[in-house]
């Protein structure tokens, strides 16, 4: 959780992949900025690798490539930000936005912040490592995820659990080095991107059933806005 929050419960999941494609298309135009061959450039490869894994439409995928190359006439930008505060229970949180309108977006963030409590830059991300997040899965049964972390040169690995793939943590500038060398050893790639891992994370344990629900119920509200891109929680597990 502390990687990477996603919604857990199949009824704050039901649109999920409508979501997905909405954020991928985003990254995508944004990517795309630096050229439209995946060939050449490395964000752009990641996204698009994405994309295709959860089986974005081919028409939506180049439509949204062209549209950030600028190959399509049409004027679109998207601003990159982050708002940093805490989820009730003074869990921290760093929400990472794609917006096209940031006078639309902060006065959304402070109203959804508001059973939390919104705070100013640098308020919480000294507690947090910006690291490249990388989900993998075993290509074959044996394949090992502490091996594969050392010889694809990962900074680090969390293993898989019930809910969620392997995690290859690496140092920001290695992301796409490490995503092409795990296939080698023996693991599929399934997402790629720079994020933040807590430092000190809160045991969830620690928390009474209420408190974890209020937590999730407040991340669940944060995650359905459409300009979050993702969102990064200071939580164990």
């Amino acid at each position: 959780m502390g990687a990477q929050w996603k919604a857990k419960h199949k009824d704050i999941a039901a649109n999920a992949k409508g979501r997905l494609f909405g954020k991928l298309v985003k990254e995508i135009v944004v990517a795309a900025r630096n050229g439209a061959d995946p060939a050449s450039n490395a964000r752009l490869r990641l996204v698009v690798e994405q994309a295709r894994k959860v089986s974005m439409p081919k028409d939506t995928l180049d439509r949204a490539i062209k549209k950030g190359a600028g190959l399509t006439g049409e004027s679109v930008h998207y601003e990159h930000v982050i708002y940093e505060g805490f989820a009730p229970h003074r869990v921290a949180v760093m929400v990472e936005c794609l917006t096209d309108n940031v006078n639309r977006t902060a006065p959304e963030m402070r109203v959804l912040f508001r059973k939390g409590q919104l705070g100013t830059s640098g308020s919480v991300s000294w507690d947090f490592d910006h690291v490249g997040m990388i989900e993998a899965e075993p290509a074959k049964p044996d394949a090992d995820p502490e091996v594969a972390a050392i010889e694809a040169g990962a900074q680090d690995f969390e293993p898989a659990g019930e809910d969620h793939p392997a995690v290859f943590l690496t140092d920001p500038t290695d992301l796409d080095l490490v995503s092409r060398a795990l296939p080698a050893q023996g693991f599929t790639v399934l997402s790629a991107k720079l994020g933040y891992k807590p430092k000190n994370p809160v045991d969830p344990a620690s928390l009474s059933a209420e408190a974890l629900e209020e937590v999730e119920s407040f991340l669940a509200a944060i995650d359905a806005n459409d300009d979050v891109q993702n969102v990064f929680v200071g939580l164990a597990g």
